[in-house]
C-alpha cells in the first residue's frame, strides 16, 4: 500500500475521529512478550547496574513497568552516557542492542563513564510491533512539555529526577519496510495529510541533531559500524529518506523542533541510529551487533577527546 491509497480505517480526506482511533487500537494484537524478551534479560545485570522502575503504562488492562538501569559504580566526576531504545516499540534491534551492550560490551568503559540506559521506552509498541502507542500517538514526536504520550512524559519526568548533565545520548532505532507499507499510510489517514513514501535505504545510517551535528562524532560511529554491516548509500538525489546527506551515512534532523527523543537532553553529543532489518544481507543478529557497534564506537571516540 502506498501513502495515496485508501487506508482501511476512517474516511478518506478527513482526520480520524476518536472512534476511528479506537477501531485502529482494537485491530492491534500482541505478537511477542515484553516481559519474556526484555524484562527477564535485565535480571543478570543487577551486579553492575541499579535497576529502577521509573514509571508504568496501563493500556487495555495491561500494566507495563518501565525500567532504567544506572551504573552501580556511579561517580560524580565521570561523564554520563544516556542510551535509549524502543522509543518505537517495533524497532527490535534498538531494544535488544541496548541490552546486548550491557551484557557483553560495557566492561571496558565502566571506569570512564556513568551509564543510564532505558532499553524499552514503549513496551506496548514492542509487544504489538507498533510505531504508535494505543492512542495513535508517535512517542518519538512527543518529547516536549505536556506531552500527550505517556511513554515520552515518563522519560522526561525521570530525567528531571536524575538531575544529570549528560555528555552523550545515543538513541537506537530502525527504518523498516513497514514505514512505507503501514505506518506512513496510517499517518496519512489519521491526519488527512498526504504522506509521500520515501525510498527505504538499504543499509545503516545515522540521524544527527541539526542544532549540534558533531560531524566527527557521527563519522567515528559510521566507521565503527561499517566494520560489521553496510552503510546505506544515498539515493540519486543525494538524500536518505528524503533528507539531504550531511556526510556519508548521516542526515540531520531538528531534534527538539520535531519532539524527537534525541532532543531530550542538553548533551553535546547525540545521535539516532537507523538499522535496516529488511535488507537481504541483514538478519536479527547482525542488526543487534550493529547497534552495539554504534555504542562502542561512540564511547571510543569520547574517550579519545
Amino acid at each position: 500500500m502506498n501513502s495515496e491509497a485508501a487506508y482501511p480505517i476512517g474516511e478518506q480526506g478527513k482526520k480520524w475521529t476518536d472512534g476511528d482511533k479506537e477501531i485502529w487500537f482494537q485491530h492491534q494484537q500482541k505478537k511477542r512478550s515484553y516481559f519474556e524478551e526484555v524484562v527477564t534479560k535485565l535480571d543478570g545485570l543487577s551486579e553492575r547496574y541499579t535497576i529502577e522502575q521509573y514509571g508504568s503504562l496501563l493500556y487495555d488492562e495491561e500494566n507495563y513497568p518501565l525500567y532504567a538501569l544506572k551504573s552501580s559504580n556511579w561517580k560524580e566526576d565521570k561523564p554520563t552516557i544516556l542510551i535509549t531504545g524502543g522509543v518505537h516499540g517495533y524497532e527490535t534491534s534498538g531494544v535488544q542492542g541496548a541490552i546486548r551492550f550491557l551484557h557483553t560490551a560495557d566492561k571496558p568503559f565502566q571506569d570512564a563513564f556513568n551509564f543510564v540506559v532505558l532499553p524499552c521506552i514503549s513496551p506496548w509498541g514492542y509487544e504489538t510491533i507498533n510505531r504508535w502507542n494505543p492512542l495513535t500517538i508517535d512517542p518519538n514526536r512527543s518529547f516536549y512539555e505536556n506531552s500527550p504520550a505517556q511513554e515520552s512524559s515518563a522519560v522526561m519526568m525521570y530525567m528531571k529526577t536524575l538531575g544529570v548533565e549528560f555528555i552523550a545520548h545515543i538513541d537506537l532505532h530502525e527504518t523498516t519496510d513497514t514505514d512505507n507499507s503501514e505506518f506512513r499510510p496510517a499517518l496519512a489517514a489519521r491526519d488527512a495529510i498526504e504522506q509521500k513514501n520515501w525510498n527505504i535505504p538499504d543499509g545503516f545510517y545515522l540521524v544527527a541533531d541539526s542544532a549540534k551535528p558533531q560531524a566527527m562524532f557521527q563519522k567515528a560511529i559510521i566507521m565503527a559500524v561499517e566494520k560489521v554491516t553496510h552503510i546505506a548509500p544515498a539515493d540519486n538525489q543525494d538524500k536518505l529518506i528524503g533528507v539531504p546527506l550531511a556526510q556519508a551515512g548521516v542526515i540531520n534532523y531538528a531534534a527538539r523542533e520535531l519532539g524527537l527523543c534525541m532532543g531530550l537532553t542538553d548533551a553535546p553529543y547525540v545521535t539516532t541510529t537507523e538499522v535496516y532489518p529488511d535488507s537481504p544481507s541483514a538478519d536479527d543478529e547482525s542488526c543487534i551487533i550493529a547497534q552495539v557497534a554504534v555504542i562502542t564506537g561512540a564511547l571510543n571516540y569520547l574517550m579519545a577527546l
